[in-house]
Protein backbone atom coordinates (compact mmCIF):
# COMPACT_ATOMS: atom_id res chain seq x y z
CA UNK A 1 0.00 0.00 0.00
CA UNK A 2 1.28 3.42 -0.91
CA UNK A 3 0.44 6.78 0.57
CA UNK A 4 0.16 9.41 -2.15
CA UNK A 5 1.07 12.96 -1.20
CA UNK A 6 -0.83 15.84 -2.83
CA UNK A 7 0.74 19.27 -3.38
CA UNK A 8 -1.04 20.92 -6.31
CA UNK A 9 0.93 23.47 -8.32
CA UNK A 10 -2.11 25.78 -8.23
CA UNK A 11 -1.62 26.66 -4.54
CA UNK A 12 1.34 27.89 -2.50
CA UNK A 13 3.79 25.17 -1.49
CA UNK A 14 3.86 23.95 2.13
CA UNK A 15 5.71 26.19 4.61
CA UNK A 16 7.86 23.30 5.87
CA UNK A 17 8.12 19.51 5.67
CA UNK A 18 4.49 18.46 5.17
CA UNK A 19 2.03 17.96 2.32
CA UNK A 20 -1.28 19.69 1.65
CA UNK A 21 -2.97 16.30 1.35
CA UNK A 22 -2.29 12.60 1.62
CA UNK A 23 -4.37 9.64 0.46
CA UNK A 24 -4.21 5.88 0.86
CA UNK A 25 -5.73 3.03 -1.13
CA UNK A 26 -9.19 1.62 -0.36
CA UNK A 27 -7.81 -1.64 1.01
CA UNK A 28 -5.65 0.04 3.67
CA UNK A 29 -5.78 -0.79 7.37
CA UNK A 30 -6.31 2.47 9.24
CA UNK A 31 -4.98 3.47 12.65
CA UNK A 32 -6.30 6.52 14.52
CA UNK A 33 -3.87 7.57 17.24
CA UNK A 34 -5.20 9.50 20.24
CA UNK A 35 -3.35 12.63 21.25
CA UNK A 36 0.09 11.74 22.60
CA UNK A 37 1.71 14.05 25.12
CA UNK A 38 5.24 14.60 26.39
CA UNK A 39 5.24 12.16 29.28
CA UNK A 40 7.75 9.46 30.21
CA UNK A 41 6.67 5.81 30.61
CA UNK A 42 6.57 6.31 34.39
CA UNK A 43 4.26 9.33 34.12
CA UNK A 44 6.75 12.17 34.50
CA UNK A 45 6.09 15.36 32.48
CA UNK A 46 9.42 17.17 32.04
CA UNK A 47 9.50 20.95 32.37
CA UNK A 48 11.66 21.41 29.24
CA UNK A 49 9.53 22.06 26.11
CA UNK A 50 11.97 20.35 23.70
CA UNK A 51 11.93 17.20 25.82
CA UNK A 52 8.12 17.16 25.94
CA UNK A 53 7.99 17.44 22.15
CA UNK A 54 10.51 14.60 21.76
CA UNK A 55 8.54 12.41 24.18
CA UNK A 56 5.23 13.10 22.42
CA UNK A 57 6.82 11.91 19.16
CA UNK A 58 8.37 8.90 20.96
CA UNK A 59 4.93 7.98 22.28
CA UNK A 60 3.33 8.40 18.85
CA UNK A 61 5.99 6.18 17.30
CA UNK A 62 5.41 3.58 20.05
CA UNK A 63 1.69 3.40 19.17
CA UNK A 64 2.57 3.09 15.48
CA UNK A 65 5.05 0.28 16.23
CA UNK A 66 2.48 -1.53 18.37
CA UNK A 67 0.23 -1.55 15.29
CA UNK A 68 3.05 -2.77 13.05
CA UNK A 69 3.42 0.66 11.45
CA UNK A 70 6.00 3.42 11.24
CA UNK A 71 6.22 7.14 10.52
CA UNK A 72 6.10 6.43 6.78
CA UNK A 73 2.54 5.12 7.28
CA UNK A 74 1.33 8.47 8.63
CA UNK A 75 -1.36 10.08 6.52
CA UNK A 76 -2.34 12.98 8.83
CA UNK A 77 -0.72 14.48 11.90
CA UNK A 78 -2.22 17.21 14.08
CA UNK A 79 0.07 18.99 16.53
CA UNK A 80 -1.19 21.17 19.35
CA UNK A 81 1.25 23.46 21.16
CA UNK A 82 0.53 25.97 23.90
CA UNK A 83 2.99 28.75 23.02
CA UNK A 84 4.05 30.47 19.79
CA UNK A 85 7.74 30.14 20.69
CA UNK A 86 7.38 26.34 20.36
CA UNK A 87 6.58 26.46 16.63
CA UNK A 88 10.20 26.23 15.47
CA UNK A 89 11.08 23.49 18.00
CA UNK A 90 7.99 21.47 17.04
CA UNK A 91 8.66 21.83 13.29
CA UNK A 92 12.30 20.83 13.70
CA UNK A 93 11.38 17.67 15.60
CA UNK A 94 8.54 16.83 13.18
CA UNK A 95 10.87 17.13 10.21
CA UNK A 96 13.50 15.00 11.94
CA UNK A 97 10.93 12.29 12.66
CA UNK A 98 9.37 12.47 9.19
CA UNK A 99 12.82 12.07 7.57
CA UNK A 100 11.37 13.33 4.29
CA UNK A 101 7.97 11.58 4.49
CA UNK A 102 5.88 14.80 4.68
CA UNK A 103 2.39 13.60 5.66
CA UNK A 104 -0.51 16.05 5.72
CA UNK A 105 -0.24 18.08 8.92
CA UNK A 106 -1.84 20.81 10.96
CA UNK A 107 -0.27 22.67 13.86
CA UNK A 108 -2.40 24.78 16.18
CA UNK A 109 -1.44 27.03 19.07
CA UNK A 110 -4.00 26.41 21.81
CA UNK A 111 -4.76 28.12 25.12
CA UNK A 112 -4.09 24.92 27.05
CA UNK A 113 -4.25 21.14 27.14
CA UNK A 114 -5.89 18.67 29.55
CA UNK A 115 -3.20 19.23 32.20
CA UNK A 116 -1.63 22.66 32.81
CA UNK A 117 1.96 21.34 32.64
CA UNK A 118 1.49 19.82 29.15
CA UNK A 119 2.91 21.93 26.31
CA UNK A 120 2.32 19.64 23.30
CA UNK A 121 -0.10 17.00 22.09
CA UNK A 122 0.08 15.08 18.81
CA UNK A 123 -2.71 13.03 17.25
CA UNK A 124 -2.39 11.12 14.00
CA UNK A 125 -3.96 8.88 11.39
CA UNK A 126 -1.89 6.18 9.69
CA UNK A 127 -2.66 3.64 6.99
CA UNK A 128 -0.95 0.51 5.76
Amino acid sequence: MTITLHNPATIAPPFSCYSHGASASDNARWLHVSGQVGVTPDGIVPDEPKRQIELAWDNLEAVLADAGMSVTDLVKVDGFITRPDLVAIYRQERERRFAGHAAATTMVIVAGLAEPNLLVEIQAIAAR
